[in-house]
């Protein structure tokens, strides 16, 4: 059986002695890991200089359930802010075309 390897973006310090998972968040807020299914795919989306390591699936989930993250994401897109962001266009108000009246 063949061992699928997940590239994985994380951080390091200036020193390069600590390195941590990168967690993203999902469009409804929620947090997440994400992995790549090659190094192409990850500096595609998160440049040539992002570092990653190479973890498994269940490696991942166990580094990140004690965080409270529960979701990964495969080979993630660049997606639009969601609806009502601070980059968002405000949303103006319909203008009310009747009023209507209870009796």
């Amino acid at each position: 059986m063949a061992r699928f390897v997940w590239h994985v973006p994380v951080t390091t310090t200036s020193t390069g002695s600590t390195t941590a998972l990168r967690l993203f968040r999902l469009r409804d807020g929620r947090r997440c890991a994400v992995g790549f299914s090659s190094p192409g795919a990850l500096a595609a989306l998160l440049g040539p200089d992002q570092a990653y390591t190479e973890l498994g699936e269940p490696a991942l989930r166990g580094l990140t359930a004690p965080l409270g993250v529960d979701t990964l994401v495969l080979d993630p897109r660049l997606v639009a802010p969601p609806v009502g962001s601070p980059t968002a266009p405000p949303a103006q108000a319909p203008t009310p075309t009747a009023q209507l009246q209870h009796r």
